[in-house]
């Protein structure tokens, strides 16, 4: 499939698979210097990208880079970012600092992953009554550890 995508600055980077079996394609920092994510923080680093998707039934998905999460507790803030198929702007991606130390993004740095994958467009339609499950309104560990 082909997405057709434009750089908003030209230093931006783009988006490739590291490997061949990689889901999603590496988003890397479009910055000029170091920016600090200080301990607790939350800060708003851009990609100097922006996408078109050519349908309704796709959409980009932002998810967390594993060694940015695991080692160093630097995730998306909003834990995966959802750039619909009608979104023209920059995708900038919101990374948080759940650790207790500084961490520092450097320009280029593979900050984010982008999956694209399909939406099913639906309709609701409001009832009295949902059909029954043996599950029910079980949740929340309700089926054991």
């Amino acid at each position: 499939m082909k997405i057709n995508i434009k750089k908003l600055n030209p230093n931006a980077v783009l988006p490739r698979r590291a490997t061949e079996g990689s889901a999603g394609c590496d988003l890397h920092a479009c910055i000029s210097e170091p920016v600090v994510i200080r301990a607790g923080e939350t800060v708003k680093i851009p990609t100097g990208l922006a996408i078109e998707l050519p349908s309704n039934e796709l959409v980009a998905l932002v998810f967390a880079r594993s060694g940015l999460g695991i080692k160093h507790n630097i995730t998306p803030a909003n834990c995966v970012g959802v750039i619909d198929s009608d979104y023209r702007g920059e995708i900038i991606v919101g990374l948080q600092n759940s650790s207790q130390v500084d961490f520092t993004i450097e320009p280029n740095d593979r900050i984010a992953q982008l999956v694209i994958t399909p939406v099913v467009p639906v309709e609701f339609t409001e009832v009295d009554q949902l059909g029954e499950t043996g599950r029910a309104a079980g949740g929340f560990g309700s089926t054991g550890k």
